[in-house]
């Protein structure tokens, strides 16, 4: 299993403290195409959350890999995230005055690799999204489509062993939303392992496994 949870609690303090995970268990193999689906406030959000380490959880027992996520210093918690997981947003965050390469490439910034070599492997994965031809454009001159493919070459350049996307069609149009699916699939295919969070059922559908979360529970999982 590369995800495990087991009793996984999560409560939000406050006048009423919110109990928004209540007893997870879950597991996820290596390869699988794994969708979260639930209404807005259900806890799907929280649950992506603690499997990309971006929160901590009250009590139980996360095993990514094998390595057990509690009380990481913020540092190893990076280190974790940055060599394990690939993050796509709904929103894309793409920086707009960086070209659709030097987005890519940011994430091996961030782990020192020289200026060439990252650059090359950015332009590797932009060649694997069909966007070879939009190295050289800003954000701003992309299609929402192109958009998200850059933000998946980004999520696929440090050579995660995780995708996380979090509602990664939220922003598109139906026919849009189907060919990043296709991208998912496709990575799925090669050997990716891909959980997405979404409320949209065409996407679940287009997934091999149905999670769904509702009221902070497990209610159903579905193949």
């Amino acid at each position: 299993m590369i995800i495990t949870l087991r009793d996984i609690n999560k409560t939000y303090p406050g006048i009423v403290p919110l109990h928004v995970l209540k007893d997870i268990n879950l597991d996820i193999e290596k390869g699988e195409l794994v969708s979260i689906m639930g209404a807005s406030g259900s806890g799907k959000s929280t649950l992506l959350n603690i499997l990309g380490i971006l929160d901590n959880y009250d009590s139980g027992e996360y095993l990514l890999d094998g390595v057990l996520i509690k009380n990481l210093s913020e540092n190893r918690a990076a280190e974790l995230r940055n060599r394990m997981i690939g993050f796509v947003f709904q929103s894309f965050n793409l920086i707009n005055y960086k070209n659709a390469l030097e987005n890519v490439a940011l994430p091996l910034f961030y782990q020192g690799i020289g200026r060439k070599k990252r650059n090359a492997l950015a332009m590797e994965q932009l060649e694997r999204m069909g966007l070879a031809d939009r190295a050289h454009h800003l954000p701003g001159e992309l299609s929402g489509g192109q958009k998200q493919r850059v933000a998946i070459a980004r999520a696929l350049v440090t050579n995660p062993s995780i995708i996380l996307a979090d509602e990664p069609t939220g922003a598109l149009d139906s026919h849009t939303s189907k060919e990043v699916m296709q991208v998912f699939r496709r990575l799925n295919d090669e050997g990716m392992t891909v959980v997405i969070v979404t409320h949209d059922p065409a996407v679940g559908a287009a997934t091999n496994r149905i999670i769904r979360i509702a009221d902070g529970e497990i209610v159903n999982s579905d193949d």
